[in-house]
This record gives structure tokens, C-alpha cells and sequence, in this order.
């Protein structure tokens, strides 16, 4: 039986299509006193009648009214409360901080060729790479979650590259830590209004991920150490890697990022009640 005195935590909001044309979201929740977790399914007249801010990841709200299907794997929600408004992520104020301090980081790349690619886009792209989330469920998935999760993946670099006795080339480990997930500014669309993260259907028409835009980048301007480490900051190929860590004898430089990306995506601020 549906528990229509719980509170519910919002982890997924999407919205699609019927077979019939219709439109259908699909909303997956988490509810606070147990953990479980809950499929909801909302038909295009219940989309219609309620505010879209009422979908915004991490907000609390209790299903009003809502049935089960036959299967009892969905259910069917007509009527949602808000019961505590959730952050759509790092204010402004917030993302123009951390912005320098990025690009503190790429003045300091000693390499004059490398340095000036990788504050040209900075420069060029400033206002969308400020906003955009770095994922759209797994980590930093809010606005600015991009900004924050590459000054995280800076900030361990800076401490983990004085640890490796002078086997890693520093700028190009800051460079690729700059750019391993900068594609996403193309790859995700973020409302700044209600927070929701949808892809970007367009880019996916022409790449395959955000690693493939960073990678061709990279090679295309020279920087072949740092496409490779963006290549392969994924892990393994199943995880999104064009380059296969697991599969591939791949010189030491080439773990780093992936590594260094990992533990922000693990231990970094990953969600927006993370924020302070």
C-alpha cells in the first residue's frame, strides 16, 4: 500500500514520450525514513496541472494521491505537496569564486602554448562552464557542479603531484584536469530555474561524450599526453573510457586523472545539499 504520510526525497525527473504522442514523466523518489526507493510515473494531465518546480532534484514532497500498477513496480502519481524547496546548486557569488581560482590554476600551467589553450576557453566558454552541472545523476549533478567538481579535482591534484616524484608533468596534469569533463558544457542542458539536467540531444548527435569532445580538442591542438589522459579518465570503456585502463598497458601518467576524478566524484561536494 502506497505510504501517502511519507516524505520523499527527489533523486531523477524526466519527461518523455507515450506511443500514443502523449506526454509522460517519469520521477524517481527516495523516501526519507526507510531509504527505499520509488518509481512514479505522471501522465500529461498531472504534468500540466503542476509546477515544474515542484521536480527539482533533492526537493522533499509527499505524494498526495497515487496508486500502484498491476506489476506494483510504478506508481501512478496525481497530486504532489512540496514540503522543503531544494537548492538548484552554487550561487552565483559561489561560481565566480571558484572560476578564478580555475583559472588561477591554468596561469600557472608553465608551458606558454598549453596554458594560453586552456585560458582560451576558459575565456570563451566562462559563462556556460559557471553554470553547467557535471553530471546529470552520479555526481555534482546541480548548477555550477562543474566548476566545483574541476577546482575539486585541482585542489587534489596540487597535493598528489608533489607525491610523485617528478614522473608526472604538472601542466599537463592541471591542463587535462581543466578539461577532462569541459565537453559538458555542450553535453547537458540545466534549467536555471527548477535545477532539472536534460542531455543535450543535439551534441549527441555529433559525439559520443564529453571525453570524445575533450580528446579530439586536445589532439587536434597538439596536446597529445593530455588527450590521452581525458580519454581515459573514465576507468574503463563500459564507464564511458575511449581508452580502457583495465585492457590497455598504459604508460603511469595516464591513470592519474582518472583517479583524481574518481575521488572528487566519491568524496567532493557531490550533491547539492553537500553545499553550505
Amino acid at each position: 500500500m502506497l505510504d501517502l504520510n511519507s516524505t520523499y526525497e527527489i533523486i531523477t525527473f524526466a519527461i518523455g514520450d507515450t506511443k500514443a504522442g502523449s506526454k509522460m514523466g517519469k520521477l524517481l523518489v527516495k523516501n526519507l525514513n526507510d531509504s527505499t526507493t520509488l518509481n512514479c510515473i505522471l501522465w500529461e494531465e498531472t504534468l500540466n496541472r503542476l509546477d515544474s518546480k515542484l521536480f527539482r532534484t533533492n526537493n522533499h514532497i509527499r505524494i498526495v494521491s497515487g496508486t500502484y500498477n498491476e506489476k506494483y513496480n510504478n506508481c501512478l502519481v496525481s497530486d504532489i505537496e512540496l514540503i522543503k524547496e531544494a537548492k538548484t546548486g552554487l550561487d552565483e557569488d559561489q561560481r565566480n569564486e571558484l572560476f578564478l581560482k580555475i583559472m588561477k590554476y591554468a596561469e600557472e600551467i608553465t608551458n606558454k602554448k598549453l596554458s594560453e589553450f586552456v585560458i582560451s576557453l576558459l575565456t570563451k566558454y566562462e559563462e556556460e562552464f559557471k553554470v553547467t552541472p557535471a553530471a546529470k545523476l552520479m555526481h555534482h549533478n546541480y548548477i555550477g557542479g562543474l566548476v566545483q567538481h574541476t577546482y575539486e579535482c585541482l585542489d587534489f591534484a596540487s597535493v598528489i603531484i608533489p607525491k610523485c616524484n617528478n614522473k608526472i608533468n604538472p601542466d599537463k596534469v592541471y591542463a587535462a584536469c581543466i578539461l577532462h569533463d569541459f565537453g559538458k558544457i555542450f553535453e547537458y542542458v540545466a534549467d536555471m530555474e527548477t535545477g532539472l539536467i536534460e542531455y543535450n540531444e543535439e551534441f549527441r548527435k555529433d559525439w559520443r561524450t564529453h571525453s570524445q569532445w575533450g580528446f579530439s580538442m586536445c589532439m587536434n591542438n597538439g596536446f597529445k599526453d593530455v588527450a590521452k589522459m581525458i580519454a581515459a579518465h573514465h576507468g574503463r570503456s563500459d564507464w564511458g573510457a575511449l581508452i580502457d585502463l583495465d585492457e590497455k598497458d598504459a604508460e603511469p601518467y595516464m591513470y592519474i586523472i582518472h583517479h583524481i576524478d574518481d575521488l572528487s566524484a566519491k568524496f567532493g561536494k557531490i550533491s547539492v545539499t553537500d553545499i553550505n
